[in-house]
């Protein structure tokens, strides 16, 4: 888990404001940049579990409960106190499940979604999010993602 944090730091740090990206390999992912927050939802089929990873610079504070909020044509509030931070690197939040339907659609149909954790708020646009995910919503379960020319029929 460690890694994966220090991973996600380092694209966060490198890299600038960007759209909304989704990639199917290794498990889905669905990934923003934002001025103060970087948000990267995943979905691995072999675990049946989604997750949505927040990470920030400054870290999170301890709290018991934690609150995505979704502004917009269709807002709504989730929370829950299954949330993660790692204790050696408290830059990464993150919220696992099985069903993640609300948070899709609070990304989906609106236009910020604020996270919130005890008196901490960090804000992050949706604009554009729609698209990405759409296609993350669509991902294989079955991960079998082949470029162009390939196969799925046994080689002989």
């Amino acid at each position: 888990m460690r890694a994966f944090a220090f991973a996600l730091f380092c694209l966060t740090v490198a890299t600038p404001v960007a759209a909304w990206e989704f990639t199917p390999v290794p498990i889905c992912t669905l990934f923003h940049q934002g001025a103060d927050m970087a948000v990267m939802v995943t979905y691995d089929p072999k675990a049946g579990e989604y997750a949505i990873h927040l990470s920030r610079e400054g870290g999170w504070p301890s709290a018991a409960v934690f609150v995505m909020r979704f502004e917009g044509p269709r807002s709504l509030t989730i929370s829950t106190t299954r949330h993660l931070i790692e204790t050696e690197d408290t830059r990464t939040l993150t919220v696992r499940d099985r069903g993640f339907g609300n948070v899709l659609n609070g990304l989906h149909y609106n236009l910020r979604a604020v996270a919130v954790l005890g008196d901490l708020e960090v804000p992050v646009s949706l604009d554009g999010a729609a698209p990405a995910v759409e296609e993350f919503r669509a991902c294989p379960s079955d991960q079998m993602v082949l470029g162009p020319g390939r196969s799925t029929e046994p080689q002989s």
